[in-house]
């Protein structure tokens, strides 16, 4: 069996009177791609920011790459690249300049840094666009920039929310493509969607979320086993543990992000 790289015990977040994450547990092993789908509301990103240590947890643990979320916050940070929802990418820089400062943040090696620049750049098809303004990229070329900026100092762990929220078609498969490639070079994922059709094409596990509760935890294929096997989808199986819907549960503030996302990528 593989190593386990990420755990958690019962893990919870609370925001007054309101449970975002409720006593979820799970484990990652290294090299998964691990999916955390379920509506907008669900609890993905809440615990996607626990397990990056922008959140304390309530309560319950989380174990990142050996260290605890809590007790040893800079280590984890050490280990893991995060790729949040909304823009993180400087368009008012190149995207070698903006690489060049996440270089510095990472605090690599001034030896180092023009190689792992070039790497990733190559590693992400945009050799051709380094030199440009930012603003001036689509928006699958921002997603991919920022993955690269994610990725410079080798982390074993990187996180997606959401990496193609807001994305065209087109821009989503080539994301998908740099995921996958990311993934056969040995980086654990662990990324959040509702779509099920990038669950479906990236995940080698995925955990289903449904109103701050952990309601399933498989494969696709055991998922799709658990409702009743043969000819059943990912639709199918996000419908019957998330109490019959596919729709969007995160009402205005949701929508209004989503829509802000897309404006900032287009």
């Amino acid at each position: 069996m593989k190593e386990t790289i990420l755990e958690t015990k019962r893990l919870s977040r609370r925001f007054g009177s309101l449970t975002a994450v409720d006593e979820i547990s799970f484990v990652v092993r290294r090299g998964d791609v691990f999916g955390l789908i379920g509506p907008n509301g669900a609890g993905k990103t809440t615990t996607i920011k626990m397990l990056t240590t922008l959140l304390s947890p309530t309560s319950g643990t989380a174990i990142v790459a050996g260290w605890d979320v809590v007790h040893h916050p800079a280590n984890v940070r050490r280990t893991i690249g995060y790729v949040p929802q909304l823009l993180s990418a400087d368009g008012s820089l190149t995207g070698h300049e903006n690489l060049l400062l996440f270089t510095k943040l990472y605090d690599l090696p001034a030896g180092e840094r023009e190689d792992r620049i070039h790497n990733a750049i190559e590693f992400m098809g945009l050799s051709d666009a380094k030199d440009k303004l930012v603003r001036t990229y689509s928006g699958g070329m921002i997603r991919r920039l920022e993955i690269a900026q994610a990725v410079l100092h080798n982390p074993p762990v990187l996180f997606l929310d959401e990496p193609t929220v807001g994305l065209d078609p087109v821009a989503r498969q080539s994301v998908w493509k740099q995921v996958e490639a990311l993934a056969r070079n040995g980086t654990t994922i662990i990324l959040t969607t509702h779509y099920m059709e990038e669950a479906e094409s990236l995940c080698t596990r995925i955990a289903i979320m449904y109103r701050g509760k952990l309601v399933a935890n498989g494969s696709p294929a055991e998922l799709k086993k658990s409702v009743g096997g043969n000819g059943s989808t990912l639709d199918d199986v996000f419908a019957f543990y998330s109490g019959g819907t596919l729709e969007s549960e995160g009402g205005y503030r949701e929508a209004s992000r989503v829509r802000r996302t897309a404006r900032r990528l287009s």
